[in-house]
């Protein structure tokens, strides 16, 4: 237990049976009444935000989540197959809670696993994944009007946006794609 005096960014509570990661927060003490803490949540398994006030020095239940270091080793019918860098123990996390990490997840990349209570949550990616651009329309020789970036398909199937002049390596260049920030 911990009060809304400790509350940090990142911190994830259990609140009613239901865990919320803190996304921002806020000491308020207006000149008039008692002191109260606003925050922005976001549900770990729905990734719904909600914003709440807490009154301050009020008790929060922090729930502890295991972050593990795992390889991605493939996908089958039951979802998304993960291995642990220490233990070498295999699980199996389902598509609902992987999100929209496939669109950057290749087999044998390292990620982080979120666990509470033996139960995989989410994957943390890392911050840039290199992906092999498969296909992109050439561009137009002198066309200066356009704009300097171009939608580009790579090797996992999503479509992103990448520099013109990137684009005018051969196939095997290597882009770096930013994935969307999931906290």
């Amino acid at each position: 237990m911990a009060t809304t005096n400790d509350l940090k960014n990142g911190m994830t509570l259990d609140i009613e049976g239901q865990l919320w990661n803190v996304v921002e927060f806020q000491h308020v003490k207006p000149g008039k009444g008692p002191a109260f803490v606003r925050t922005k949540l976001k549900n770990v398994l729905s990734g719904k935000v909600v914003e709440k006030t807490f009154n301050a020095g009020v008790k929060v239940e922090i729930a502890i989540l295991e972050k593990r270091e795992m390889q991605f080793l493939y996908k089958d019918t039951a979802g998304y197959v993960f291995m642990d860098n220490t233990t070498y123990d295999q699980i199996t996390i389902p598509e609902q809670s992987v999100g929209e990490a496939p669109n950057y997840l290749l087999e044998n990349m390292e990620v982080i696993v979120a666990i509470h209570e033996g139960n995989p949550l989410y994957i943390e990616l890392p911050p840039s994944v290199p992906l092999r651009i498969t296909y992109t329309e050439p561009g137009l020789q002198g066309d200066r009007s356009s704009a300097d970036s171009k939608p580009a398909t790579v090797e996992t199937g999503i479509t992103v946006q990448v520099d013109r002049k990137s684009t005018r390596l051969n196939s095997s260049h290597v882009s770096e794609s930013r994935m969307p920030s999931s906290a």
